[in-house]
């Protein structure tokens, strides 16, 4: 890994993910998480506050050694354990039906392989788990869609390799998934490129 994408790209990170304007779908779907959790892309952290009483562990994943050790400063004063792992989340080291909860948010745009990644969640989650997830992704209005197709690749090497034309949903459903809720849109405010959301739960 080069300089930019090992240092500079993990501090960007963890200024956008910091954004108050996110707070409003973090909060939708942490809190709504319970029993042992799983986050993929748990990146600095974001989420931890903002699970609830029900979740008894939580295991992060995250390639980012920089923004782990943000994650395990805040881990410190939680009531329940976190377990921090530094690799990618397309093979994850636990059973077969284990996980209650899997949580992601503004991570499988950027994730090398999504579809073997999703994969792996349904695995593990157990058969009346849950998928909460909030992604960016293409937007449903054609104009903007098209300017997202024509942007990602150059934006998915200075954004560490997030794509901006990529539909969590029909990932989902590529993987297996049952979509149980999902509500799509511009849901955080800013420039429509970046904004168009699909946030919601998923079942295996």
């Amino acid at each position: 890994m080069g300089f930019y994408s090992s240092i500079i790209v993990p501090r960007l990170i963890r200024h956008a993910m910091a954004a108050e304007r996110l707070l409003p779908l973090r909060r939708q779907v942490a809190q709504g998480a319970v029993g042992r959790v799983v986050e993929i892309g748990i990146g600095a952290g974001a989420n931890l506050p903002w699970y609830g009483r029900e979740v008894t562990e939580v295991d992060g994943f995250d390639t980012a050694r920089f923004l782990l050790e943000q994650a395990r400063r805040t881990s410190t004063w939680l009531p329940f354990p976190v377990r921090l792992f530094e690799q990618s989340a397309e093979h994850l080291p636990l059973r077969d039906s284990s996980v209650d909860t899997v949580v992601v948010t503004w991570s499988l745009c950027s994730i090398a392989d999504p579809l073997a990644t999703l994969r792996e969640v349904r695995r593990v989650l157990t058969p009346g788990g849950s998928l909460r997830f909030a992604e960016h992704g293409l937007a449903a209005q054609p104009g903007i869609a098209n300017w997202q197709r024509r942007l990602t690749p150059i934006w998915r090497r200075i954004a560490g390799g997030c794509r901006l034309d990529q539909r969590a949903d029909r990932l989902l459903e590529r993987a297996g998934f049952a979509i149980e809720r999902l509500e799509s849109g511009y849901l955080v405010p800013g420039p429509r490129l970046f904004t168009y959301h699909y946030v919601g739960v998923a079942r295996p």
